[in-house]
């Protein structure tokens, strides 16, 4: 087995070879992105999508699959950061949006879709109350009022690492530099971007993830409304829960009066029939969605107790939206959660997700690389540390020269990943056998290719 300096070396020298060839293979998307970032900041209509020299330009997708700007064909394990559980043009899903065509898009007054999907996802999640968004990150925004007006309270925790949208109060130690992240048991709340205010920083809290200790010191001011987590962290690969970890964090909660909020935006449904909350068998007061339960269409929700959501009903809180839950992107869900991501469905999609991560794993042991696999529902990763990472700082010590390399080698053959070499891959309902194991195919060439 080679040391871990010469694997980063043959590493860095794969970069540079599938570097060029990432740029020979993709000049249409080099034009077409060219041409974007003359009406548009990078080029892309979200920050998250830009990476050099630049993305991938995509002109159709189907399936499990899609073709970009240059005719490059890839098996998508990316899937919208997760948001195509249901995969690309879901013939269930597609099929109920174009019948709703037939009779409008928005509406701005109720249609009975919106009743639908609330009672749908009160059974999948045992939470009786839902309101939907047109985000995640309005899923979340609404549920941190709806906590602020229940408690009276201003301030919030976050764990450090977590992302939970883009407005201004979760913009917060999502990815700190550790220069100035702090101490690792107490980091400090360090803005993601300019233009948060002080008074805003002022009232998050940042904890590291699997420390109850942490959380319980955070809370013991008696001035904090929610803490918002991610059940599972999805921001930083995979990081599970410790054992008994949620179920602390369940008690220090009611025991100081904070709300807890789980966010399940990029576990949702991808995690099992009833998402992280049931699967991990933890209730939280509020929960939310988005991604997943959407087929494909821009939509979020929030949901929890009715105690917390009664507050909307009364008119203590309000939560406004013009396109909440306009019937088109309603029918997308109902189709999406009734025939496209059914229990069968879900489970046997679970299941074919374990085979991929057990090839890999065998790949990794085998060929005794420093990585190891993550699995959670019908996602899973390869993070390049021997240690299983519990939190941020864990994560920041993983080979990031090793998952780059890993990354680009795959892109130019065909398997297409987030860009962020620290997301998961999802297998989507339409991905099949085949389909699944092509990223363990191309992840043992590269890893031959990196011992040889």
């Amino acid at each position: 087995m080679s040391s871990h300096n010469e694997l980063v070396a043959k590493a860095k020298d794969i970069t540079a070879r599938e570097m060029a060839l990432y740029s020979q293979r993709t000049h249409h998307s080099q034009i077409a992105t060219d041409r974007a970032r003359k009406v548009m900041p990078a080029g892309v209509p979200s920050s998250f999508q830009a990476y050099d020299p630049w993305p991938v330009v995509v002109k159709h997708a189907s399936g499990a699959n899609m073709i970009d700007v240059d005719d490059n064909e890839y098996v998508d394990y990316d899937m919208g950061f997760g948001a195509l559980f249901a995969g690309h043009m879901n013939p269930a899903v597609r099929r109920a949006v174009t019948e709703q065509l037939d009779h409008g898009t928005l509406y701005v007054t109720p249609c009975e879709l919106n009743a639908d999907v609330g009672e749908l996802l009160a059974e999948r999640y045992g939470l009786p109350m839902w309101r939907p968004t047109n985000s995640g990150t309005e899923a979340t925004m609404d549920a941190i009022r709806l906590a602020r007006g229940a408690t009276g309270r201003e301030k919030l925790v976050k764990v450090e690492g977590g992302y939970h949208g883009h407005h201004d109060e979760v913009m917060v130690s999502n990815k700190p530099s550790l220069a100035d992240a702090g101490p690792a048991d107490a980091p400090n709340s360090v803005p993601q971007s300019a233009g948060l205010t002080k008074g805003t920083l002022s009232d998050v809290i940042v904890i590291p993830y699997n420390d109850p200790a942490a959380l319980d010191r955070a809370l013991a001011g008696g001035d904090v409304a929610c803490f918002i987590v991610e059940p599972v962290m999805e921001n930083i690969g995979i990081c599970l829960p410790d054992d008994g970890y949620l179920q602390a964090v369940r008690e220090i909660c009611d025991k100081h009066g904070t709300l807890l909020i789980f966010d399940e935006v990029k576990t949702g449904i991808t995690a099992g029939y009833g998402g992280a909350t049931r699967t991990l068998g933890v209730e939280p007061d509020l929960v939310t969605l988005a991604k997943s339960i959407g087929g494909g269409f821009p939509v979020g929700a929030f949901g929890g107790k009715a105690e917390y959501m009664d507050l909307i009903t009364d008119g203590t809180v309000l939560h406004l939206g013009t396109y909440n839950g306009n019937p088109l992107v309603m029918a997308a869900v109902k189709a999406t959660l009734t025939e496209a991501c059914t229990r069968p469905i879900v489970e046997a999609t679970v299941a074919r997700n374990q085979r991929l991560v057990a090839a890999c794993q065998d790949i990794i042991d085998r060929s005794g690389i420093p990585a190891h696999t993550v699995e959670f529902g019908a996602k899973g990763c390869i993070t390049w540390r021997e240690e299983r990472v519990r939190n941020y700082r864990d994560y920041k010590d993983s080979d990031f020269d090793l998952a780059f390399a890993q990354w680009i080698h795959g892109i130019n053959r065909g398997v297409l990943l987030p860009p962020g070499l620290d997301e998961q891959w999802l297998v989507s309902v339409m991905h099949d056998d085949v389909t699944t194991m092509q990223y363990a195919d191309v992840f043992a060439e590269f890893v031959d290719e990196l011992i040889s």
